[in-house]
């Protein structure tokens, strides 16, 4: 596959020429799967996995100035080793149907997995019309050019939409596959939109289409703007010396947490069933952002009330109080239960920020950060 080099560093990911339509295929048959927002969380734990599996993962990323795609460094290979540079990556985006239809023809995947969203909750009340643009109309445009490539080819595809526990909103807990929606912000309307289209697409058309209810997935590789990442980021920070106070909006808000690697062994599993299906994936158990800091200030001997202060522009204009899901289909059907627990997910994301922290200090006692721009 043609490409182009992104930059001078040799172990800096290198991305596909924007115009290049050729795509070097194993001479040996194994799966193929396509991932929008494989720069994202979910996006690398995912690739992770179906690259244990044996598959072949192309991912579509958006075109920028900087580079994100420090969640996949890890794993990339330059696609000129082409025995072994199994992912690859491609330029495309949601709001382009042309670029998403063009390389579904190119690739050809076996199973789609559309993780790519706006999907910070309180950013998308400050910009609603990219995200319902992206996260409801986006999904629309991709399974359009699924079904289009599948009825034009001939072939079929497997196809996973990404949605939240948002949806659920203000209903009360526990929240089910058969629980209404009551979505209580843009994202999560525009994420409602996204699961009726995949329902309607799967009805209309009988593509195998599966929705994955999914409630919230932390983990050291969560966006820094995040409640579970900001406190773990700031209490490495208070531990070494560099922050003192942490900013928060509401403790009392409660939500069902587990591992992001863990959930996305079941996104693969909804596609290697016999029928497409929508499923919830949680760890039914709730837990308060206060809960979160008692556990993570007490892992390092803090006490959380020394630290965190509130501030209410980081309150919500409407506030979901409490998401728990029942898991119970997936687990009967799928076979799926979590692995990590709550306490364990903490101290694995405060191990790794408290690290974090450390390298930070050394180049702040260098002279080379400024300390001072956190308070």
């Amino acid at each position: 596959m043609a490409s182009e080099n992104n930059g001078s560093r040799s172990d800096s990911v290198t991305t596909p020429n924007a115009d290049s339509t050729a795509v070097e295929m194993p001479s040996h048959p194994r799966k193929v799967a396509l991932v929008t927002g494989i720069t994202g969380q979910d996006g690398s734990y995912l690739t992770e996995f179906l690259l244990g599996k044996g598959y072949e993962v192309h991912g579509l990323i958006r075109r920028s100035s900087n580079f994100n795609t420090q969640r996949i460094n890890h794993i990339y290979i330059d696609p000129h080793n082409v025995d072994k540079a199994l992912m690859k990556l491609h330029y495309a985006d949601l709001s382009d149907a042309s670029s998403l239809r063009r390389w579904l023809d190119v690739i050809k995947p076996d199973e789609v997995y559309n993780l790519a969203a706006q999907s910070h909750v309180a950013v998308s009340f400050e910009i609603p019309d990219y995200t319902a643009d992206v996260v409801a109309t986006g999904a629309l445009r991709l399974l359009e050019a699924v079904r289009s490539h599948t009825t034009d080819s001939g072939r079929s595809i497997k196809y996973y939409q990404a949605g939240s526990s948002e949806m659920f909103g203000s209903t009360p807990p526990p929240q089910s596959e058969t629980t209404p929606f009551h979505p209580r912000s843009p994202y999560a309307a525009s994420k409602c939109a996204a699961h009726w289209y995949t329902v309607n697409y799967r009805e209309a058309y009988g593509l195998f289409a599966c929705n994955g209810i999914l409630f919230n997935h932390e983990s050291p590789r969560r966006g820094e703007n995040f409640v579970t990442r900001k406190i773990t980021r700031a209490l490495g920070r208070i531990k070494v010396g560099l922050q003192r106070k942490l900013f928060l909006g509401n403790l009392q808000a409660s939500r069902d947490w587990g591992f992001a690697g863990d959930y996305v062994e079941a996104m693969w599993l909804m596609l290697q069933q016999e029928k497409p299906d929508d499923y919830v994936v949680a760890t039914e158990e709730s837990h308060t952002v206060e809960e979160f800091l008692e556990v993570s200030f007490g892992y390092l001997g803090l006490n959380w009330k020394d630290h965190v202060e509130i501030d209410k522009r980081y309150f919500r204009p409407a506030e979901v109080d409490n998401l728990k899901g029942d898991a119970s289909k997936a687990k009967e059907v799928l076979g799926w239960k979590p692995k990590v627990g709550f306490e364990k997910l903490v101290k694995m994301m405060v191990d790794e920020d408290l690290e974090l922290a450390k390298r930070e200090k050394v180049l702040v006692d260098a002279g080379y950060m400024d300390a001072q721009q956190q308070p």
